[in-house]
């Protein structure tokens, strides 16, 4: 039996096996990825039929070994995958937090008398903030390098159905993506 894109279908026992199908694409930046993807939500692809290969460490671990170039890995069911985030959603994981956190701390002393404390508490928040901001852009930085030294970033695209399946090829191969196909993998 054959899906577009309805990976939460489960197999009975003695049924065939579900397969769906997804369109495969390589980038050379990130910047090119995320126009992609912009243009791929634009014509009513949903955030979450795409994904990204996972770390070099994840991918080590499922598979037991390290991959040497992405094209070993882009069709391989098994390969860990993780969620694609935009750059504005990058951005504002990165941003956001802090003044969040600052404001948090001076709520929390608020009571406790005075200027001061509330300074000290927003500022301690801010820092924090800033701090896993500048963790999440340094996992994103350090990801996209080593994919990149591998032959490229690899998005997978869930399909819904022929109609989609074509417009993802052809907004794929327009936004300057190589290695782009699609396949068939077994749920």
């Amino acid at each position: 039996m054959q899906c577009y894109g309805n990976h939460d279908n489960i197999e009975e026992e003695n049924a065939m096996p579900i397969t769906y199908r997804e369109a495969v694409a390589v980038f050379d930046t990130a910047e090119a990825l995320d126009a992609a993807v912009f243009a791929l939500e634009t014509h009513g692809f949903d955030r979450a039929a795409f994904s990204l290969l996972a770390s070099e460490e994840a991918v080590a671990a499922k598979l037991g070994h390290p991959y040497q170039h992405v094209k070993e890995v882009e069709d391989d069911a098994a390969v860990p995958r993780d969620t694609f985030f935009s750059r504005v959603s990058r951005l504002e994981a990165t941003y956001l937090p802090a003044p969040a956190l600052a404001a948090l701390g001076g709520l929390t002393l608020v009571g406790a008398g005075g200027i001061l404390p509330v300074v000290i508490a927003a500022g301690g928040g801010l820092l924090v903030g800033a701090a896993l901001g500048g963790l999440i852009h340094q996992h994103f930085v350090t990801r996209v390098k080593e994919q990149v030294e591998r032959g490229g970033l690899v998005l997978w695209v869930g399909l819904r159905d022929a109609t989609a399946e074509a417009k993802a090829l052809e907004i794929l191969q327009l936004q300057g993506a190589h290695d782009v196909h699609v396949h068939e993998m077994t749920a």
